[in-house]
């Protein structure tokens, strides 16, 4: 047999394959794929509910008007969502799986190698005002334009990659994080760099440029699964204006104790990630 012969044989195997998986897919009905997604998800304490869950074609699993939530409130809404096995790679014995998401007028999309661990997303047009874990999980009312990107390949603690965000035109009120209130700001531009490596996430840049004052987060945080547990080794660092501090006086008096030099504000910030708590 010739060389080109069996690769006619190996291209025919894989289809052949395929065309087997395709149909597969095509007879499970979306009341199951539903079914099985939800039932899941509420094993992780999540609750999920979506106009419709159901198939795409041709391997794959879509959504519309999904929310999800928890016991405290809404995390997540989403216009349309669809995963979908990349076909390419499957017919070379790779499990990649692609993605994309609308939410509101933002979309974010990627795709994820189960064998690798690899990992890559990108993130336009998303307002944080509809993303409403920031709400939940802070009690805080935040606007602005997130765009970003990332990417990160291994597993467990072998994870190694980096991500960039950027928001415009952010503003915060209301912070309280685990009750101790921070100032309320417009931060025309806030630029944020991590980096995953050694087994921990680190916050190698993340600036929030303010108008009258100017905040850094800086520190890390173990890879742990689920990462919502992963204790925090943060801290937020202020530095007001006097004109800006002035006009928040009440706050930054209850900030009195986190003060290292004048105008100069260090918060440790502990907990979990989805349970921050500042000391």
């Amino acid at each position: 047999m010739t060389g080109r012969q069996r690769l006619k044989v190996v291209l025919k195997v894989a289809g052949g394959f395929l065309l087997f998986l395709v149909l597969t897919v095509c007879f499970i009905p979306d009341r199951l794929i539903r079914d099985s997604v939800v039932r899941v998800l509420r094993q992780e304490g999540y609750t999920l509910r979506a106009a419709r869950i159901g198939k795409a074609f041709p391997l794959g699993v879509q959504a519309r008007d999904m929310e999800l939530s928890d016991s405290r409130g809404p995390l997540l809404k989403v216009g349309k969502v669809k995963l979908q096995l990349r076909l390419l790679p499957l017919l070379t014995g790779n499990l990649v799986v692609g993605g994309n998401a609308v939410i509101g007028n933002g979309r974010v999309s990627g795709e994820y190698g189960l064998r690798s661990g690899a990992v890559r997303f990108d993130v336009s047009a998303i307002r944080l005002e509809e993303l409403p874990f920031i709400r939940t999980l802070t009690g805080a009312g935040v606007k602005g334009t997130l765009a970003g990107h990332g990417s990160f390949r291994g597993t467990g603690k072998g994870v190694a990659g980096n991500m960039q965000l950027e928001v415009k035109g952010a503003n915060v009120s209301g912070l309280k994080i685990g009750g101790v209130p921070l100032p309320d700001a417009d931060y025309p531009e806030v630029q944020g760099v991590l980096r995953a490596g050694s087994g921990s996430i680190t916050i190698t840049s993340f600036t929030l440029e303010g108008e009258g004052i100017y905040s850094r987060i800086k520190g890390d945080m173990p890879l742990v699964a689920p990462l919502g547990s992963a204790p925090l080794n943060l801290t937020i660092e202020l530095m007001p204006k006097p004109e800006f501090l002035e006009k928040q006086k009440f706050v930054f008096l209850m900030l009195a104790k986190y003060l290292r030099t004048p105008g100069h504000y260090e918060i440790p910030l502990r907990g979990t990630l989805s349970s921050p708590r500042v000391l």
